[in-house]
């Protein structure tokens, strides 16, 4: 399956590395994008492990909102 998620409040080097380390950390996780200036987030992932709900649950958990 592949997303593309809009995360706001993306905007230094370390809101990529907090958000790296989440997408990262789920099992599942083929492929991934971070896109700083657009403010989104490409994944490609196998959804027998993971869903994108709980992508974007991870990512709600660390203090960002995805549109």
């Amino acid at each position: 399956m592949k997303s593309v998620l809009k995360v706001s409040d993306m905007r230094t080097s370390e809101d990529i590395n907090r958000i790296r380390h989440c997408i990262s950390s789920n099992e599942g996780i083929i492929a991934f994008e971070i896109n700083r200036e657009k403010s989104e987030v490409y994944v490609v992932y196998d959804n027998y492990f993971v869903t994108e709900d709980k992508i974007i649950q991870c990512l709600e958990d660390m203090g960002y909102m995805v549109l």
